[in-house]
């Protein structure tokens, strides 16, 4: 029997979600950057950025086995463009990662740290899938956003409200 590879497997998954991920990315635009719906919610371009980067942590998971929030360093978009770019890019890097992780390298520690500090450690298997978890939930919330802004929403898992042909 073959053994099936969980990279390969997280690849799948994370492909799965890149259309409809793109597709809410390309319709941010830079005029509405810093807007927020609450005072204690985060920016639309920061929100945005966060959905655009997290397939980075998957490739510093695998590749570097740790991030430590004192130097990550988060892009900088001026544009929708340039936010759609770094998320093909941070896609593309997460991908080449996974298809190269074997079994066992998934299985090793992944460390969260702030200054050299690990706030958290457990298998870059778990972290990755939680990972993904996570850009789906941020993407959702993302669409509150732009429903909040009248920016049409695509079609994520099936036909949305402003699909012309429903």
């Amino acid at each position: 029997m073959e053994e099936i590879l969980f990279g390969i497997e997280f690849m799948k998954e994370l492909e799965a979600e890149a259309t409809a991920t793109r597709k809410c990315l390309e319709r941010i635009p830079p005029s509405l950057f810093d807007w927020k719906p609450h005072e204690k919610s985060m920016k639309m371009g920061y929100l945005a950025l966060l959905v655009a980067e997290i397939p980075l942590w998957i490739t510093h998971m695998i590749e570097k086995s740790e991030i430590d929030f004192a130097t990550f360093k988060h892009f900088e978009p001026k544009n929708t463009s340039d936010l759609v770019s770094h998320f093909d890019e941070n896609l593309a890097g997460a991908t080449k990662a996974l298809q190269g992780a074997s079994n066992q390298a998934l299985v090793e520690s992944f460390y969260l740290k702030n200054q050299g500090q690990v706030l958290f450690s457990s298998p870059k298997k778990e972290n990755i899938g939680t990972s993904i978890n996570h850009l789906v939930h941020h993407r959702g919330q993302l669409t509150v956003y732009m429903r909040l802004n009248n920016i049409p929403v695509p079609s994520i898992y099936g036909p949305s409200a402003d699909d012309k042909r429903f």
